[in-house]
């Protein structure tokens, strides 16, 4: 069991921003607050129509860690995936709807940004993950990645403002036990540590975690000193760069020595979701028409038969009702900004049901 949590994130201005006079896209940000410890980090768009990228990133993860240290628990023990995503992306769009009506923007896009988050309350972890950058996992037997880069064939990747951002992001939920460290990472650091087509995390982030045994400050001067001089001083085209870490004090790390440098890339096939999607199609038709048959073909419901389940149906229903009033009270205790989120979320959940059910039936 860790003694405690040291926490660290840091950005620093890549030279092409610096060069052309843009300012900084990325965002970090590490609180520790109600018993939970939080590490957000987010890249800013940077193509032009992403005029506001900076203050979407900003946002970003000073609402996801608020959000987390107010409702850990209730997004914890959420056993609907869909619906923690989605509360997720509710609350950013509802932080981004603020900022279009502060600086008049006609596009909440205009806003986007890719995420990442940490949070940690006694031995449970909540990690999140949408669109590049890179999530590490530091353990005594070495590095691994707890989420990887989200791009396409192309390169591009996702932002919390795309179509359907619930169904990119990526949610993870462990424990503490067996973690020395959690590193994460925008591109910007990324692309200098990880080998995307091996999966092999260089040894340097873990060194680079370990300096948070000192201390958050002298953690964050540390890695603020190799940002500057090996990542982002390395290349007069660097990108931005943030880096955070949940360091979990008296645990133990790897053995630096013994890390691998280099490792096999993984084998290519031909298989793709394509693919798979082409093959289930016509199943998935066959079975919707032998449901229709049997519905059509099932047997006459004896009278004695509907006379029980009218009055199962209605103890299930009453018991239901009793529920349903509980729970309309706790709703009614909330306040409004989580009022809104599950709103917008139910609003979203139910899209993403419907085009589910679309997506199968046709």
């Amino acid at each position: 069991m860790y003694k405690g949590i040291t926490l660290g994130a840091v950005t620093v201005i890549g030279q092409k921003h610096v060069h052309r006079g843009i300012p900084c896209e990325d965002a970090s940000y590490a609180v520790t607050k109600n018993g939970v410890s939080v590490v957000c980090i987010a890249d800013g768009a940077g193509s032009k129509q992403y005029t506001h990228a900076r203050y979407g990133s900003s946002s970003a993860v000073k609402t996801i860690a608020d959000l987390l240290i107010r409702h850990f628990d209730a997004i914890y023990y959420e056993n609907r995936e869909a619906a923690a995503r989605s509360i997720v992306i509710a609350s950013l769009q509802i932080a981004f709807a603020d900022l279009m009506k502060e600086h008049n923007l006609q596009s909440m896009e205009q806003l986007s940004c890719t995420l990442m988050f940490c949070a940690v309350k006694d031995r449970r972890i909540i990690a999140g993950h949408i669109g590049d950058g890179l999530m590490v996992r530091i353990s005594s037997s070495g590095i691994s990645p707890l989420t990887m880069p989200q791009n396409d064939k192309a390169g591009h990747t996702y932002f919390v403002t795309a179509n359907h951002a619930a169904d990119f992001l990526r949610l993870v939920k462990t424990t503490t036990d067996d973690i020395h460290a959690i590193a994460i990472m925008t591109d910007g650091v990324q692309d200098s540590v990880y080998d995307e087509d091996s999966g092999l995390v260089k040894p340097v982030v873990a060194r680079m975690a370990d300096t948070f045994a000192q201390g958050r400050e002298a953690g964050e001067k540390e890695i603020k000193v190799i940002l500057d001089k090996f990542i982002v001083g390395a290349s007069n085209a660097s990108d931005d760069s943030s880096f955070g870490v949940l360091y979990f004090d008296g645990t133990v790390g790897p053995k630096n020595s013994e890390l691998p440098s280099k490792a096999n890339q993984f084998p290519r096939t031909e298989d793709s979701f394509k693919l798979l999607q082409e093959e289930l199609l016509p199943k998935v038709k066959r079975a919707k028409n032998i449901i229709i048959e049997q519905k059509v073909n099932s047997p006459i419901v004896k009278e004695e038969d509907v006379n029980d389940n009218k009055t199962k149906n209605a103890n299930d229903i009453e018991k239901q009702a009793a529920e349903t009033e509980v729970k309309i009270q706790n709703v009614k205790r909330l306040g409004n900004i989580q009022a809104k989120i599950f709103l917008v979320a139910a609003i979203v959940e139910l899209i993403v049901i419907v085009g589910l059910i679309f997506a199968m039936m046709i």
